[in-house]
């Protein structure tokens, strides 16, 4: 899955921002089709529920305009939507921004910002992440600002 959809930056696979690690994540098949190009909120219904081995369930969310992820899936998202809004700033690529808006259609913005940065607060960076950032690193040679320092988000986009 492209955390940050195609559509919103008009980018391709072979694209830089369109192969860029740090934004590109598994995804189950019915995800990914009902989230399309659906900008990140909060509230809709649940678009599925499925219980693992662990017994641990999880809902993701939608409602035709906007998607919410799973919670402990919410910081990672954020602070790879911070990334790219950061890297692909028009020097070298598409200008991609974040904004306040749901519904942002195939433009190069992505929103909500408001609540990405509460989901950044309410699941900090795990060792996953931490790890994720380290491999990548060793393909691609840049690391992920947001989860080494998880506070440049506010410094940049709060209040």
């Amino acid at each position: 899955e492209h955390v940050w959809a195609k559509s919103h930056g008009q980018f391709t696979n072979n694209s830089i921002p369109g192969s860029d690690l740090h934004h590109l994540r598994p995804s189950d098949r019915t995800a990914n089709n009902t989230r399309g190009n659906l900008d990140f909120d909060i509230g809709g219904r649940p678009l599925t529920s499925v219980v693992y081995a662990a017994n641990s369930s999880y809902n993701r969310i939608v409602d035709g305009v906007s998607f919410e992820p799973r919670d402990e899936e919410k910081g990672d998202v954020a602070r790879m939507l911070f990334y790219m809004a950061v890297r692909y700033d028009g020097s070298d690529g598409p200008d991609l921004e974040l904004n306040d808006k749901v519904n942002n259609g195939k433009t190069r913005y992505m929103g909500r910002i408001s609540v990405l940065l509460i989901w950044n607060r309410q699941d900090p960076v795990d060792d996953f992440e931490r790890n994720r950032n380290d491999v990548i690193f060793g393909i691609q040679q840049n690391r992920n600002p947001f989860i080494d320092f998880p506070e440049f988000a506010e410094m940049i986009w709060g209040n």
